[in-house]
């Protein structure tokens, strides 16, 4: 499936901006009317079916500036909105974006808050605390037994969830629903590295390639390897990436890196 899908249309928490956003006016109004004007399906009020609309084309746009700016308007200006959780996931993301881990938190926790089946937010919370936690950190432990938690609810409630957009096809939900589970069990190999269990990050970062084959995920695989001393078995996760001709530059690097270095230290 097409990046831009999974990134767009599916990884809204309900599915539904992105389908408003690309959709011609007139197919964009079949909710409601108020006054002589359609109303977007969800929303009570003209001003409302603006306010979304805005944050629909600010995620269409994909400028977490103007995502932050339009979530945060609709939110404001109109409290029950339906669209809560949408906002809220919107806005974590957009912080997540501008590398404002504290913020992409608190706002994901909000969006929790809203929904507490909401998968976006679990993930998004346990991608957080996973890239944000280090090896020496005193708190290590008990934050990544948090991340963990969030990360393994972002599976069950994506496995348990119904389709967020009619205009899916089963297949592209089912693509969608492995995308997210990639995501988790990428960032619980990334946990599991933290904690030197490099067979358990192994074992997830394989299972995330099952779901999404990205390269990337090979390749980390191949550093947990090699970190465990099984030098060969990173050897032979590099050159299953290396094969690709089309593979992008940095990744080639990072995998041509640890190659050899799996290399030097089998010898």
């Amino acid at each position: 499936m097409k990046r831009m899908i999974l990134t767009g249309t599916l990884a809204l928490a309900t599915g539904l901006l992105p389908a408003i956003a690309q959709q011609p006016p007139a197919a964009q109004q079949k909710g409601g009317q108020q006054g002589g004007q359609q109303l977007i399906p969800g929303t009570k009020s003209a001003g409302e079916s603006q306010a979304v609309m805005a944050l629909a084309q600010a995620a269409q746009a994909g400028n977490p500036d103007a995502i932050i700016k339009a979530a945060d308007e609709l939110i404001t200006k109109y409290a029950d909105t339906t669209f809560k959780e949408t906002a809220l996931t919107q806005e974590a993301q957009a912080y997540d974006a501008k590398r404002d881990p504290v913020k992409a938190q608190i706002y994901a926790e909000q969006a929790l808050a809203a929904n507490p089946k909401s998968y976006q937010a679990e993930l998004l919370l346990g991608q957080t605390i996973v890239k944000n936690t280090r090896e020496n950190d005193l708190d290590k432990e008990e934050k990544l037994t948090k991340a963990d938690k969030y990360l393994h609810d972002a599976i069950a409630n994506v496995q348990a969830a119904t389709k967020p957009n009619p205009q899916l096809t089963d297949a592209q939900w089912e693509d969608g629903k492995k995308f997210i589970m990639a995501q988790a069990h990428g960032s619980l190999g990334l946990a599991a590295n933290t904690r030197k269990k490099y067979d358990v990050a192994a074992t997830e970062l394989q299972t995330a390639y099952d779901n999404d084959p990205q390269p990337a995920y090979l390749v980390q695989k191949a550093s947990a390897l090699h970190a465990a001393g099984k030098e060969q078995e990173a050897i032979a996760e590099c050159d299953k990436v290396l094969a690709d001709p089309q593979l992008h530059p940095q990744i080639k690097q990072v995998a041509t890196q640890i190659k050899d270095a799996a290399t030097k230290a089998k010898k």
